[in-house]
């Protein structure tokens, strides 16, 4: 039996223009999971025999996402593991390979998700767990100390009462230039944000300038980066750098998620082989392969991963 990231990659090599599709759901919106209960069940309280879950949207996209990147590169899974942990990374790709979609986000939401991320509620016999939100809440803030990055800065004035300062962040989240400036907008924010600087500090009554560091991973260049791009606007999207360079080291673009406001629904897009495809769990086709890249302007987040040093 082949596992979904074999089916997927053989539709793409297979392809005809007037069928462009992928021949069965992929992680469809929310999920039902039963409970085969034994005798011991009756005596629990509250009883219920099937899991619901809904508004799975805000973590399905970035699992489609997720499950490529690990595929992709032979090594990513072993890297992932030193921050997700050995055992998870190995059943969250048995369950994907295997088309458990429900099981695989159930997965997730016990393991990675903490229980004021979702809300959940007893109806008749059925646990229903609702994941309405924002997906960095329920997905990105969760990757563990994947993408955390320090940047140190030092003040010149020795007065200063802050002379030293560490800035730490979990998560990679880039804020579009007040003066708009032109030229490549996302790689600028990035380098505000990465590269050295120096400024005047903001220190009330100081007067003195203050030099930032180059921001660094704490943990060593990750595998895969998730740059949050909710706070941007459709019309400075123009253009995305299918490569950014973050802390010395090489990232190329493997995909994104989008998000319909109108909708409140997340939706993803991802790159195999050079090929672009869409994956959207409320559609019922809902992975196609594209004919050319998708327009980047409902976006949420970026993901890149590491270039292979050759």
């Amino acid at each position: 039996m082949k596992t979904l990231f074999e089916e997927i990659k053989a539709s793409i090599k297979n392809n005809y223009n007037q069928d462009r599709s992928f021949w069965r759901p992929v992680l469809p919106w929310g999920g039902v999971f039963t409970i085969k209960a034994g005798r011991k069940a009756v005596s629990c309280t509250p009883l219920y025999v099937e899991i619901r879950l809904k508004n799975t949207c805000t973590i399905d996209g970035f699992l489609m996402l997720l499950y490529v990147i690990l595929n992709e590169n032979e090594n990513f899974p072993r890297e992932l593991s030193l921050h997700l942990g050995r055992e998870f990374v190995d059943c969250f790709l048995y369950l994907m390979d295997t088309y458990s979609f429900t099981t695989v986000k159930l997965l997730w939401i016990w393991d990675k998700m903490e229980k004021q991320q979702y809300k959940s509620e007893v109806h008749k016999a059925s646990l229903i767990i609702d994941l309405f939100g924002n997906e960095h809440d329920n997905f990105t803030k969760n990757l563990e100390n994947l993408m955390s990055t320090i940047q140190e800065s030092y003040c010149s004035n020795w007065r200063c009462p802050t002379r030293v300062q560490e800035d730490q962040q979990r998560t990679i989240n880039i804020n579009p230039p007040q003066e708009i400036p032109h030229g490549n907008l996302i790689r600028l924010a990035v380098d505000e944000l990465f590269c050295s600087r120096i400024e005047l500090c903001e220190e009330r009554g100081c007067g003195g300038l203050r030099e930032f560091s180059q921001r660094v991973f704490c943990h060593g260049a990750p595998p895969f980066v998730v740059l949050n791009m909710q706070h941007w606007k459709s019309e400075d999207l123009a253009y995305v750098p299918y490569y950014l360079d973050l802390s010395d080291h090489k990232y190329l673009l493997e995909g994104a998620t989008l998000f319909n406001k109108e909708e409140h629904h997340y939706s993803a897009a991802f790159q195999i082989d050079g090929h672009w495809m869409h994956y959207d769990g409320l559609r019922n086709v809902n992975l196609i392969l594209l004919n050319k890249p998708p327009e980047f302007l409902l976006l949420s987040s970026l993901v890149y991963i590491r270039a292979t040093e050759k």
